[in-house]
């Protein structure tokens, strides 16, 4: 049996999480949304009151992180997403979390063959031996917009504006920080999802994929 791996990146908004389902669902395919990992750290240290400045404290949370600590709906929250944004400058919580991401990646099922991971450094730290890398992106007044209609479809008030800014903030810390800084590799392929729809997005994903995995297309 083949077995597959999938990395994919990009800033918040791109729609890399939605591609990564996609995917998953497609080539049978294991799947881990990264970044939760890093909200589950943030949500059980607001539980515990602590501060985003307390690094040793988010090592602690992180080094305990299990599997079902992902499945807390409220990991969804924007509060949550921006403290988790603020922890992931830290070295010792991403070094934390690396075990636990390549560990998934090289699990085995009868009915998955392989994985599919997204989040920031991917292609990059987790699994730079990827055959198939990934870099979703877009403008960041369009993950404005998707976000902004994203809330209302929930019935939570929000500004354009505000969201606006905190994406690019966000966008500017992931790309800043010292520690595995969000870039694409390389070899990944450059998605810029902007101007294309869901299954023009899924479509020329899957031509990359099909193209590093020739075998899969015809399994799949």
């Amino acid at each position: 049996m083949m077995f597959m791996i999938i990395a994919i990146d990009g800033p918040a908004g791109a729609g890399k999480g939605t591609l990564a389902s996609h995917l998953a669902q497609i080539y049978h395919l294991r799947h881990l949304d990264t970044g939760l990992l890093y909200r589950a750290v943030a949500f059980k240290m607001l539980q515990a009151g602590l501060k985003a400045g307390e690094r040793q404290g988010a090592f602690e949370v992180a080094s305990s992180l299990k599997s079902e600590d992902l499945n807390n709906p409220s990991l969804r929250d924007e509060s949550i997403g921006n403290l988790a944004s603020e922890l992931s400058v830290y070295s010792e919580v991403r070094d934390s979390l690396l075990k636990f991401q390549q560990d998934f990646a090289k699990e085995t099922s009868s009915s998955r063959r392989g994985a599919v991971l997204d989040g920031r450094d991917i292609g990059l730290v987790v699994l730079p031996e990827a055959p198939c890398k990934i870099f979703v992106t877009a403008s960041a007044e369009v993950r404005a917009k998707r976000r902004l209609k994203e809330l209302h479809e929930k019935g939570i008030d929000s500004i354009y504006e505000t969201i606006l800014e905190d994406i690019k903030v966000r966008d500017a810390r992931d790309r800043n920080r010292e520690v595995s800084p969000l870039r694409p590799a390389n070899d990944a392929f450059i998605l810029d999802t902007s101007e294309l729809g869901i299954n023009e997005v899924i479509e020329k994903a899957c031509l990359f994929v099909d193209s590093r995995y020739p075998q899969a297309k015809k399994k799949a």
